[in-house]
């Protein structure tokens, strides 16, 4: 849509397809989702089920796909990858892969997003949080997990895992959308900036409030204890938000420091920089991304 501008940059900041995203939402028209309880009518599962390759799974009267792989272990956490805004649990299958050599590795599309169900209505993250609460009783059963998430995934990670200290042993957040995205953008790129910078603001702040395919409003919030559990935050090393004129540099230093607010979830976190990688550090970096997600597991496992 704006040729000038990688679409990394849209995607990295927007946390979706932008031209996906603003098609045809209507997410003011319909009631919000935070009051769905999916599981009124069920009980949590205390055995996980056993799923190989990809399956479609009942959430609360919704499909969601779930692909799992690699050979359970008693007492270790499961690793939960969560994919990026306006991708699926198929950008994550490579380091799926990887790490179900020696991990139960899991993945899932959110509602809206790969090939689960649509929503229907806006989402939060009360919302979004309960359908990965339905996940996991899935396929971890009450065992630990360890969240691995990237971009708008990591958010999403990061903002459940605070509530869910019971089961939620370990956090990877790769690239992370910051705690403070919305308040990063208006003041980076200012309302009387022109051009394909302030096409990237509006179009951003669209998204922030729902206009996105998983209609999930994007807040800002302040970065919760999650404990003393291992964290990781990676960031990206190539500064790639510079793509956009003139407030690039303002753009890159917003989301470093959204990069050093997620080390307030513990604390046993650590931030490490991807030199050679841009957004997508788990496809440009894998084994970094690989080593960090088997590092927490490690610790978590051993905690």
């Amino acid at each position: 849509m704006f040729r000038r501008i990688k679409a990394s940059v849209l995607t990295a900041l927007c946390c979706t397809v932008i031209g996906a995203g603003l098609a045809g939402c209507e997410a003011d028209s319909i009631d919000s989702l935070d009051d769905w309880d999916p599981f009124a009518s069920t009980t949590q599962k205390a055995d996980a089920d056993l799923i190989t390759g990809t399956k479609k799974i009942d959430v609360g009267g919704r499909l969601v796909n779930v692909s799992c792989s690699g050979d359970p272990e008693k007492g270790k956490p499961v690793i939960i990858l969560m994919h990026g805004g306006g991708d699926g649990l198929d950008k994550m299958a490579a380091i799926q892969k990887t790490l179900s050599q020696k991990n139960r590795v899991c993945s899932y599309d959110r509602l809206g997003a790969g090939a689960s169900d649509q929503p229907d209505g806006p989402q939060t993250f009360t919302s979004t949080g309960k359908v990965l609460t339905g996940v996991l009783d899935r396929v971890a059963g009450d065992g630990p997990v360890v969240l691995a998430g990237h971009s708008l995934g990591g958010l999403i990670a990061a903002r459940y895992a605070p509530d869910h200290q019971d089961r939620v042993k370990g956090l990877v957040l790769l690239d992370t959308t910051s705690p403070t995205m919305v308040e990063d953008i208006t003041k980076a790129i200012p309302e009387s900036a022109t051009g394909p910078a302030a096409e990237v603001r509006t179009q951003n702040l669209a998204i922030f409030q729902g206009q996105n395919p998983e209609k999930l409003v994007i807040t800002d919030g302040k970065v919760r204890s999650a404990g003393n559990i291992p964290v990781e935050v990676i960031k990206h090393g190539k500064p790639y938000l510079a793509a956009v004129p003139q407030y690039g540099p303002r753009l890159e230093q917003a989301w470093t420091a959204g990069q050093r607010k997620w080390l307030e979830l513990s604390g046993s976190s650590k931030l490490s920089t991807a030199a050679n990688s841009g957004h997508y550090v788990y496809v440009d970096e894998p084994d970094v991304a690989v080593q960090a997600i088997e590092r927490v597991t490690s610790q978590a496992n051993s905690g």
